[in-house]
């Protein structure tokens, strides 16, 4: 269960883009392991309700100090934001060159022919979630910059999210299962509040 939850969180470093950064702390990703256990726990026992509150610099410092081996290779420097409104913002670095090596070509216009190296990938979205199941809007994505459309951000984030259990990748805006009981996520700025 402990696994799904990384892998929640790995996914939200796809589907957001950057608003600001804060330190990091080796303090802070600790912090969140205690909370992420206790949050798998209960899930496991359903004993009770709970809510558990996490902050955008726990997130961030679990990126760095706790997932940082299990982010995909080509895939660096992710930061995510926790906004008002179920809105979230982050970005990492990617490295183009492989989405493009990997896809059948569409000709010479394909813009990951003409989309090179590592670039810094910016998204932007709302996550609703109710009743167990979550979902995330798009809103906005870039690449240095440069406004790109869904279909573009869906291939990227197909292959970096690809694993023997999701062999096509992570779809963005379809609907997902909450891990560990969790009914809600209710995200205000800087911190998310986990409803189990």
């Amino acid at each position: 269960m402990k696994r799904t939850i990384s892998s929640v969180l790995l996914a939200a470093v796809f589907v957001c883009g950057l608003s600001g950064a804060e330190p990091v702390s080796r303090r802070d990703a600790a912090r969140l392991q205690a909370k992420l256990d206790r949050i798998t726990k209960n899930g496991e026992s359903r004993a009770k309700a709970a809510t558990t509150s996490i902050t955008e610099a726990e997130v961030n410092s679990y990126l760095r100090y706790e997932l940082a081996d299990r982010i995909p290779p080509g895939v660096t420097e992710p930061w995510v934001s926790l906004l008002d409104n179920g809105r979230l913002a982050g970005t990492a670095t990617v490295d183009l060159a492989r989405v493009g090596q990997s896809r059948k070509s569409t000709g010479m216009l394909d813009p990951f022919m003409l989309l090179t190296g590592s670039l810094p990938l910016a998204v932007n979205g709302v996550l609703k979630t109710k009743d167990g199941v979550g979902t995330f809007a798009l809103e906005s994505a870039q690449i240095s910059g440069v406004p790109v459309p869904a279909w573009m951000l869906q291939e990227i984030v197909s292959y970096y999210s690809k694993s023997s259990s999701a062999p096509n990748g992570v779809t963005i805006e379809k609907p997902f299962a909450l891990p560990s009981g969790i009914r809600e996520i209710q995200l205000a700025k800087g911190q998310a509040l986990v409803v189990q």
